[in-house]
């Protein structure tokens, strides 16, 4: 009697263990998925399995057409703090921009791009713009392509940088600055036009 109690303990303890086994492995690929699919939050890749070569450095050149007054304006005023128009630096307003990029610095020169995004009065001790915008080419092989700015613009003085973050098309992985310069400047138009140094790694 005892000798058949302790098979029978044996039989069961391996039933137990070989259903165990099953609950997991069934467990384990409901959680891949119903097609047995596995998935990865991230992995290393070589860059030559994107299609990327050597790296280039290059510099561009071009000039900004901020205009504000007229009938066609490029760059609008959409918001504004309640005490912005009372601040010397016109702290709080927010304006959007579609700015033309042109090889010289007159309104006919020829046009390779647009500046578009947003800039806004960031500061209340100077006017220092917070940047926010792409430089859409439209010229040669870089048509389609563009370049990611987002940094400060103390627009009085002499010469300001700010960081290139980004691009896509051929410009993907992009990293640099970008150097602005005021080339003229309407103060009762608010009309500018800003010469625009950028230089830039990209593959």
């Amino acid at each position: 009697m005892y000798g058949w109690a302790s098979r029978a303990h044996e039989v069961m303890a391996k039933l137990l263990i070989l259903l165990t086994i099953s609950f997991s492995a069934i467990a384990a690929v409901a959680a891949s998925g119903s097609t047995g699919e596995s998935h990865c939050f991230s992995r290393n890749l070589s860059p030559k399995s994107m299609g990327l070569k050597k790296e280039k450095f290059s510099h561009f050149h071009f000039y900004l057409h901020d205009i504000v007054s007229g009938t066609k304006p490029t760059a609008v005023e959409v918001a504004e703090a309640a005490l912005s128009n009372k601040s010397a630096t016109l702290f709080g307003m927010v304006t959007v921009i579609d700015d033309p990029l042109t090889v010289g610095p007159e309104p006919s020169s020829k046009l390779v791009g647009r500046a578009q995004g947003i800039y806004a009065s960031a500061s209340q001790e100077e006017i220092a713009l917070l940047m926010v915008m792409n430089f859409a080419f439209m010229e040669g092989k870089y048509n389609g392509s563009n370049l990611s700015v987002l940094g400060r613009n103390t627009i009085f003085s002499k010469v300001r940088e700010m960081p290139i973050v980004g691009g896509s098309g051929l410009f993907r992985f992009a990293r640099g600055y970008a150097q602005a310069k005021t080339h003229t400047l309407d103060p009762k138009k608010r009309d500018a036009v800003i010469e625009y140094n950028v230089y830039v790694f990209h593959y």
